[in-house]
């Protein structure tokens, strides 16, 4: 069975071309008092109008990956770092005990829509750092590694156990979702709309599969969706910037009201 929430509505940020909405999985799982789902706290869309400069800020703890299929973002820190995210690029900052970046959008850039990822650690006061590089190209109908736990092999990694994938499936295409014993899925339509389990799912809604299970998913549309497989019980160390600081705690009492 799958728990549906829909697209969020209310805006978590709006300022000066920068507009951000946050979802939080945890609340898909019934009884579950807490916004995150283990060790993945909280996923933030983004979009950054062309011109937008977000000013260097520190972040903590948070494992924070930059997914970015549409448009283009601009990275920059004190150590040095000037790197482009893309639909072809990814970005993760394992923060750490800190690590501070800005992030900005040329004006002669198109529009930025992209995912921040926050994932908890299993510890706090870790090495701070950043991963960057290319992703595989993409294949139609076929799931790719985006990041998973250190040691999985996956192309970049955070710190604890959540293993994510995506998928561009083609109109009437079906993918079978992620899933492994013990775990839970969840997944988030980026764009276009899926059928899974009886229920559709459009731009921006998200599902969560409790049990390991043969649950085909398929294409209504042409779309793009991203699935986070779970270890619900790994340890977890809280008090990120975002994922489990103030701010994300007062945006999801306001989703609870």
């Amino acid at each position: 069975m799958i728990h549906k929430a829909m697209r969020t509505t209310e805006d978590a940020i709006d300022s000066d071309g920068f507009v951000a909405r946050a979802y939080f999985p945890g609340h898909l799982e019934p009884g579950n008092p807490d916004h995150g789902l283990g060790p993945l706290a909280t996923i933030m869309e983004s979009f950054l109008a062309p011109g937008t400069h977000i000013k260097l800020h520190e972040h903590v703890v948070d494992e924070i990956v930059s997914w970015v299929p549409v448009g283009v973002m601009r990275h920059d820190d004190p150590e040095g770092g000037h790197l482009i995210v893309d639909a072809d690029h990814l970005m993760v900052m394992n923060a750490g005990w800190g690590f501070w970046h800005e992030e900005r959008v040329h004006n002669d850039d198109p529009p930025l829509r992209m995912l921040q990822i926050f994932v908890r650690p299993h510890a706090e006061a870790l090495e701070p750092g950043i991963q960057h590089g290319r992703l595989t190209a993409p294949r139609a109908n076929t799931w790719r590694d985006v990041f998973g736990p250190t040691g999985s092999g996956a192309p970049f990694h955070v710190r604890n156990a959540v293993h994510c994938r995506d998928i561009h499936l083609a109109a009437g295409g079906t993918a079978i979702l992620p899933t492994e014993l013990g775990r839970k899925t969840y997944f988030f339509v980026f764009e276009g709309s899926v059928t899974a389990d009886g229920q559709s799912f459009g731009e921006g809604e998200s599902g969560l599969l409790t049990e390991a299970e043969d649950m085909p998913m398929q294409a209504v549309g042409d779309a793009v969706v991203l699935t986070f497989v779970i270890d619900m019980q790994a340890e977890v160390c809280r008090g990120g910037t975002v994922g489990d600081g103030e701010t994300v705690h007062a945006m999801a009492a306001r989703a609870r009201r």
